[in-house]
């Protein structure tokens, strides 16, 4: 299957993307395609696909079923749980999140969508834009996804027309301009023949962009991450057993943001005492320099009190150490939210508890209309809340940095994650 050593595949660039749209969109088949075009699939996950594909007596090779991996999904003809896929090509390696198109699967899409640096949401060329492309369009921009690319799906239905994908992308366009989207691509495809997915369509010569494929491995990906702001949440301390190395002690984390190296000046917090790092190790050597999203180990000059949950960062940078947080939340949990309600909190590596204070208002995400009157959270919604920590968080706003600026939220009863929180310094989302 592969074309590349394992050397160059370690040492290759990852791009992680979700997929979203409506019900029957064809985001399986979308992914699917990808997988089989590309020379992704074993041979024995294509047989197993194969003798599916009979059982269910379709005409042709129905590579939804690659993704589909649950047997309800199977029997039911459609996506349930979040699956995760893996494959590369000789520019780039990627992991893909097919997320459900079901509304009451949107806790899904936020999971999948959480970490990707790029989100394709699909639109049935005969439908246009939906309810549902809306809602991830908006999840899509609430989780700051840097680059969001339409696919204009099932062009094969509607005869191919130049018209009907740039009706589409004018209304998609006009929608989009109430959203924060950096980067936005639109792509008019044919998921069930391979149009535009991995090799150009001769069905659509009007169309000079490039396929879905060549969007994905030219999309830059290097400059998504805060270069600027030192964080570096310490996940464990290291402390060999070994009596020939009692002097060690390590921090070993990843890396949120900036770029640190030996000898750089570091503040811990919440302590506030100040060291320079004197090593940065990795598992291969030591390290020059290292920066976001590294894994790495820390040693300091001085032996000063470092735990995990702590942080460090630059002096002349610091996060914002506070109790009291604005946060945007995404509700995942049948059981409302309560108010005056204690729920816990895990920040970077920082596990803390909170109290929710108030609801300053939920958001109907298909028309992104503020409803202030309405104070009840429950599955599904979206939502600003304020809320107080038992102790401080070193916190950045989520537009600065995705990492230091979010959260997640833990019913402490049943230890479910109820929700997860983007957090507002400078204003509303």
């Amino acid at each position: 299957m592969s074309k590349f050593s394992s050397k160059g595949y370690l040492d290759m660039e990852l791009l992680r993307f979700t997929t979203a749209g409506s019900v029957d969109d064809g985001k399986s088949t979308l992914i699917g395609r990808l997988l089989y075009d590309s020379k992704s699939i074993f041979e024995d996950q294509l047989e197993a696909v194969k003798r599916a594909s009979l059982r269910r007596g379709t005409e042709h090779l129905d590579l939804a079923l690659v993704t589909d991996g649950l047997r309800a999904e199977r029997e039911q003809g459609i996506t349930i749980d979040v699956a995760y896929r893996y494959f590369a090509t000789p520019k780039r390696k990627f992991i893909i999140a097919d997320t459900p198109g079901h509304i009451q699967y949107t806790r899904n899409m936020v999971t999948g969508a959480s970490t990707a640096d790029a989100a394709i949401i699909l639109i049935d060329g005969r439908n246009g834009v939906t309810e549902q492309t809306c809602r991830h369009s908006y999840i899509a921009s609430l989780l700051q996804i840097p680059h969001v690319i339409i696919c204009v799906n099932k062009m094969d239905l509607v005869d191919f027309a130049e018209q009907r994908f740039l009706k589409i992308k004018e209304d998609f366009t006009a929608f989009s301009r109430q959203l924060h989207i950096p980067n936005l691509t639109y792509v008019p495809i044919s998921a069930l023949h391979g149009d535009n997915v991995v090799e150009p369509s001769v069905n659509m010569p009007w169309y000079e962009g490039g396929t879905l494929l060549q969007v994905l491995e030219t999309i830059p990906v290097g400059n998504d991450h805060n270069m600027e702001d030192g964080r570096f949440p310490v996940q464990y301390v290291i402390r060999p057993l070994s009596d020939q190395f009692h002097d060690y002690r390590g921090y070993a984390g990843r890396v949120a943001g900036g770029v640190f190296k030996p000898g750089d000046e570091v503040v811990a917090l919440p302590s506030m005492f100040k060291s320079k790092i004197k090593t940065i190790e990795s598992y291969k050597a030591q390290l020059e320099k290292a920066w976001a999203p590294m894994s790495v180990t820390f040693t300091l000059d001085d032996d000063i009190d470092v735990s995990r949950g702590d942080m460090l960062v630059k002096p002349d940078n610091m996060p914002k150490v506070t109790q009291d947080l604005k946060v945007m939340l995404c509700w995942m949990n049948e059981k409302p939210l309560q108010i005056n309600g204690k729920y816990a909190i895990k920040h970077t590596t920082r596990d803390v508890r909170c109290i929710i204070k108030s609801v300053e208002y939920k958001v109907n995400v298909n028309t992104l209309e503020r409803i202030k009157e309405d104070g009840e959270v429950g599955l599904n919604d979206i939502a600003c809340i304020t809320m107080r920590t038992t102790s401080p968080l070193f916190i950045d706003d989520y537009g600065q940095n995705r990492r230091t600026g979010s959260m997640i939220i833990i019913d402490e009863a049943t230890n479910n994650t109820v929700g997860v929180g983007m957090v507002t310094l400078n204003g509303d989302f």
